[in-house]
């Protein structure tokens, strides 16, 4: 039997409406504390837990060389440090971090690499830091337009099978998990495209007919207001055993 309990796929009950870093907040005080981010991307979440958590410095890594440098143009997070690496390479010392974070990323680590991954998270946390992992839940209606061009089902189930595993291997203890949903909205189509279509950390292959379709299911969904979603998250906070 699992001396830990089990990561959900699913949730048990409802899901509640919240913004991503006000979950952060209600989990994790990180006034003071250095902490490590992995997978960045543009770096917004950074500037939300820097801005709101107050914690003294953050290292950011991102494995997309593009977006990496154009991250290293940022000028006004001073206490934030970007450095290009993944998750599955930490380049730190033992015990080096009192939190690590991961916001939508962990799915993004090759499936070969997770649990090497979550060694290396549990190798650089100080005993007794935590380790947040955030990650999209594979359902409802904007994931049935994201699914259209980048279906993650197989790699968000392999995130949660590492994560389990860890839990398993008594390397973590699991301390919370909240399943939650945040309104998204998107007010032209050009947005929605430039956010999910003009990336430059995963190859898509969309091809004429493909991109009329991803463009019809999006305007389905468009009002007066935008195009407006509900996306369903969850928040898994994990400790270093």
């Amino acid at each position: 039997m699992s001396p830990n309990p089990q990561v959900l796929f699913t949730p048990t009950s409802p899901y509640r409406t919240a913004e991503d870093i006000e979950v952060v907040a209600e989990l994790l005080d990180l006034h003071g504390s250095r902490v490590l981010e992995l997978g960045c991307g543009s770096a917004w979440t950074t500037r939300q837990v820097m801005q709101h958590l107050a914690p003294t410095e953050i290292v950011a890594t991102e494995v997309d060389r593009i977006q990496h440098s154009q991250n290293l143009q940022v000028a006004d997070l001073p206490g934030v440090n970007f450095r290009y690496g993944g998750a599955e390479s930490i380049a730190d010392p033992d015990a080096s971090y009192d939190a690590v974070l991961m916001f939508k990323s962990l799915h993004h680590v090759p499936m070969a690499l997770m649990d090497r991954a979550l060694a290396e998270i549990q190798r650089v946390l100080k005993p007794g830091g935590h380790a947040l992992f955030l990650e999209p839940v594979y359902a409802g209606p904007f994931n049935d337009l994201l699914r259209l061009f980048n279906d993650e089902g197989e790699v968000r189930t392999a995130a949660v099978g590492a994560l389990n595993r860890a839990l398993d291997q008594g390397r973590f203890a699991l301390e919370a998990e909240v399943f939650y949903e945040t309104p998204g909205t998107y007010a032209t189509w050009e947005a929605f495209e430039d956010r999910f279509l003009k990336v430059t950390h995963t190859e898509l292959d969309i091809d004429a007919g493909l991109y009329e379709r991803i463009r019809s299911a999006f305007l389905a969904h468009m009002t007066p207001a935008g195009a407006q979603f509900r996306m369903p998250h969850r928040v898994d906070l994990l400790r270093r055993a």
